[in-house]
């Protein structure tokens, strides 16, 4: 049996991991994230490598390491993590009353018998805000939901209610799109069986 390690400390992610009845452990990687393009889908598969990279080279012995990355783009701009309130308002205010796209790329690596492969992957899900009045933004705000969240909301929590319409996995929103994870797993050969029962 393969050991599962997912090299990311969101709760999110682990939330839907659980959900999807994987057995696996949390190895959040310390990898320092390096960026070589603007593109969104690039971006996020970049990032999800690194930090799947990261905590597979400490492994040994057979293993699978999930790494994953978010980030909502809104007319081609990538918006990460706000830095502070203000900068969350000010994301806020660009989603309001607008569609974006969020990305979330994952990568696998796994070893097997000593036998090495690596997939990556990214979805992409578009999402459109209904209107904010800046009273609601502020309020949001002072909630520090969107503290710790691209984009600067959390789709699953107090921001639902100013989701108008979503256009794709509605899971890659929040993180982890894991049917198209449970498929890539197939794909590479894999059993999910074996990510449940340890």
């Amino acid at each position: 049996m393969k050991r599962i390690l997912l090299a990311s400390g969101s709760p999110r992610r682990k939330e839907l991991l659980t959900q999807m009845g994987c057995v696996f452990e949390v190895c959040k990687s310390e990898a320092e994230e390096v960026i070589t393009s603007t593109n969104p889908e690039e971006v996020v598969m970049e990032l999800s490598s690194q930090k799947g990279e990261d905590v597979f080279s400490k492994t040994t012995g057979d293993v699978c390491v999930i790494g994953a990355d978010t980030v909502v783009a809104v007319n081609g701009n990538i918006l990460g993590k706000p830095a502070d309130e203000e900068e969350a308002v000010s994301m806020l205010k660009k989603l309001q009353g607008n569609s974006h796209f969020v990305y979330t790329g994952v990568s696998l690596f796994v070893r097997e018998n000593q036998a090495e492969t690596k997939q990556t992957f990214f979805e992409k899900t578009e999402v459109v805000f209904y209107p904010m009045s800046e009273e609601e933004i502020k309020t949001y705000v002072q909630s520090k939901e969107p503290m710790d969240k691209a984009g600067a909301y959390a789709i699953q929590g107090l921001c639902a209610k100013f989701i108008k319409e979503i256009r794709g996995d509605y899971y890659n929103v929040v993180g982890m799109p894991i049917s198209r994870l449970y498929q890539e797993v197939k794909n590479m050969g894999m059993s999910w069986k074996d990510w449940e029962n340890k």
